[in-house]
Formats: C-alpha cells, sequence, structure tokens
C-alpha cells in the first residue's frame, strides 16, 4: 500500500496530536503569507500526518483573522494528499446533543470579510465544482474512525458558517434552523472552497459543543460551557485521528483530485510567468 499524507487542521481546543512519532516542525512561508501556526508532522504506522492549529497554538486568532488560504497552501507545499477538519460547532437539532459527532456533508456560506479563492488579482479564472465539498470516501473513513473511538456519529448534515466572532442571536440561530442547517461554526469556509481549488479532498470532523441560541428555555452560548465540552472532546478526536491512519482512501479516486481540469477559463497562454509562480502548487502540472 502507499503512504498516505493527510492535512489536519486542528479546531478549538486540538493543538497537538502527542500520538505523532519521529515529530519535525516545519515554519513554512507560502505565496500567500504566513499560516497559523507550524506545521507538525509526525507518523502513525505507515501515514504521515501533517498537523497544524487553525488558530494557533494558544488560541491567538480569532476565525476572521485566520489566513485560510496560507493553511491550506502550506499543507499543501509540504505534500497533504488530503486534509481532515477538526471543529467546535453548535447544534441546530435537537437529536445533535453536546457530545456527539458530526461527518457534515454539506455547507451554508455566511461569512462576509474572507478571501475564499487563490484566483484573485493573478489574472487568472477559476470557477471549480462545489456541489458536493465533502469527499465521501475520506468522510466514510472518518465515521468509521469515529465510532471504533467510541463516539456516538451522525452521518450527514450541513454545516452553516457564520462569520462571528460573536455567537448568533436566537433570531439568527431560529432562522438557519428553518433552511434546515444542522451544525453552526465559524471556521470551515473557507477552507472547504479553498481546499477544492487545492485539489485536495476534505472532511470534516464536527464536534457539537452547545445548542447555539435556539431553544428559548436555555440561556446563549457561552465559552465556559463550550470549553467544558471541548476538553471531553480533544481526546476523541485524538483517538480518531489516530485510528484513521489505517482507513484513509487513495485519494487520486476523488472527484477533487482533479478539481481543476474543467474549471480554468484563462487561455494557457494568457498565465503570466508570475501567475505560475505564485500559484505553483494550485495550478495542475503541465
Amino acid at each position: 500500500m502507499a503512504t498516505r499524507v493527510v492535512g489536519v487542521i486542528g479546531g478549538s481546543g486540538l493543538y497537538d496530536l502527542p500520538a505523532l512519532i519521529e515529530r519535525r516542525e516545519h515554519r513554512i512561508d507560502t505565496a500567500f503569507g504566513v499560516p497559523s501556526d507550524a506545521v507538525m508532522e509526525g507518523r502513525i504506522g505507515a501515514t504521515r500526518y501533517l498537523f497544524l492549529p487553525r488558530h494557533g497554538r494558544g488560541h491567538r486568532l480569532a476565525p476572521h483573522e485566520i489566513n485560510y488560504r496560507a493553511n491550506i497552501l502550506a499543507l499543501k507545499q509540504l505534500g497533504a494528499e488530503q486534509i481532515v477538519s477538526v471543529s467546535a460547532v453548535g447544534s441546530l437539532r435537537e437529536d445533535l446533543p453536546p457530545g456527539d459527532v458530526v461527518i457534515v456533508d454539506q455547507f451554508i456560506d455566511r461569512t462576509r470579510m474572507r478571501p475564499s479563492t487563490f484566483f484573485e488579482g493573478v489574472g487568472v479564472v477559476a470557477h471549480v465544482s462545489f456541489a458536493d465539498p465533502i469527499d465521501p470516501a475520506l468522510a466514510t473513513a472518518l465515521e468509521a474512525a469515529a465510532r471504533e473511538a467510541g463516539a456516538r456519529v451522525h452521518r450527514g448534515g450541513t454545516y452553516l458558517c457564520m462569520e462571528g466572532p460573536q455567537f448568533s442571536t436566537r433570531a439568527e440561530s431560529r432562522l438557519y434552523q428553518s433552511w434546515g442547517a444542522s451544525v453552526i461554526g465559524m471556521t470551515n469556509v473557507p477552507e472547504a472552497k479553498l481546499a477544492r481549488e487545492a485539489q485536495l479532498p476534505y472532511a470534516t470532523l464536527a464536534l457539537v459543543t452547545d445548542y447555539d441560541a435556539w431553544r428559548a428555555e436555555e440561556e446563549g452560548v457561552n465559552v465556559a460551557d463550550v470549553i467544558a465540552v471541548l476538553n471531553r472532546n480533544v481526546d476523541l478526536a485524538r483517538r480518531t485521528l489516530a485510528l484513521l491512519a489505517t482507513r484513509l482512501p487513495d485519494p487520486a479516486t476523488s472527484p477533487a483530485s482533479h478539481a481543476l481540469d474543467h474549471a480554468l477559463l484563462t487561455a494557457p497562454t494568457s498565465i503570466t510567468d508570475e501567475a505560475r509562480k505564485k500559484l505553483q502548487y494550485v495550478l495542475p502540472r503541465s
């Protein structure tokens, strides 16, 4: 079996993967800036992991401050073939209580201030397909690993990504419920969009921490309650990621791995050397 290389983006509460052996740290710069933190490379069995804490160690970056382009590009530059996102979320459904895990399959983008494409200001235009943003084979592997780790897992659901950093009003929370959203978070968009442009299969392990603000009989979300649930879920997430090592699918079979095949509108002869250099880890090899 070929060695797999998976990029893991750790969310709130998950700033390290202690199970990694042969660890080494990469401090990397990209054509789109510096990522949230150093990337920790290590191994579990034959699988190579590239771990990046989304908010930085010590949780220094709010969701709207994260350089999502640099994060995705740093992982791609270091050899990531697919990406697993670990994310804390609020629940918009009664049957998704705090402590449960959701393997989402759709996104609704309610962000407003975040660069969401690599194809901006470089004179190159691309429109990737994003109808199915989650790679099904990677999601299946993640679901199986989470179940073996002891999680109560729900397969499928829509993740609504809000701008933040404030939590929702009750009116917003009920509106998102009416749209059919299952969970709400602040980070997976534009992350998933950029992973698709970088031709990296992407899946999310969503850790439910609260019921957002739609329950009239309860107080709204507060950080103390979220952290209490997160602390219980961190070990679960780490076990899941370790168990994923033997289950990772072949990324070459994913539609995401060929996302740019028919997405580029700019004629190759019109792409400048400067643009090719900036997009060297994004554009298909010619």
